[in-house]
């Protein structure tokens, strides 16, 4: 059994950057057999696809949220991190990490394409 966990502060004030980790533990895995996935819902939103890291370590980031992301990953550690810059209230959200054999960019359906997701953790953006 594959287990995600993300981690970081629940509360970032406006215009600071929002930090947080996933860490994978569990059953054996192979950091380079996936990629690496954050995803998103605000408070009665649908889902939204925040950006991949690849298996070679490449990024796939949302057009709409490219200038302000950041991931990295290291797959020693079997971490994967998230930097989001200068958020703003509309950003408060459940943040999940989740990770996939196979990707497609943007993904169709978040509920599915994803094989294992973390529990999520919930940001407010407030002063």
């Amino acid at each position: 059994q594959v287990q995600l966990q993300e981690s970081g502060p629940g509360l970032v004030k406006p215009s600071q950057t929002l930090s947080l980790t996933c860490t994978v533990s569990g059953e054996s895995i192979t950091p380079s057999d996936y990629y690496w996935t954050w995803i998103r819902q605000p408070p009665g939103k649908d889902l939204e696809w925040m950006g991949s890291i690849g298996k070679e370590g490449s990024n796939y980031n949302s057009p709409s949220l490219k200038s302000r992301t950041s991931i990295s990953r290291d797959t020693s550690r079997n971490q994967f991190y998230l930097q989001l810059s200068s958020v703003t209230p509309e950003d408060t959200a459940v943040y999940y990490c989740a990770i996939s054999k196979r990707l497609r960019v943007p993904p169709r359906n978040l509920a599915s394409e994803f094989d294992y997701w973390g529990q999520g953790t919930r940001v407010t953006v407030s002063s």
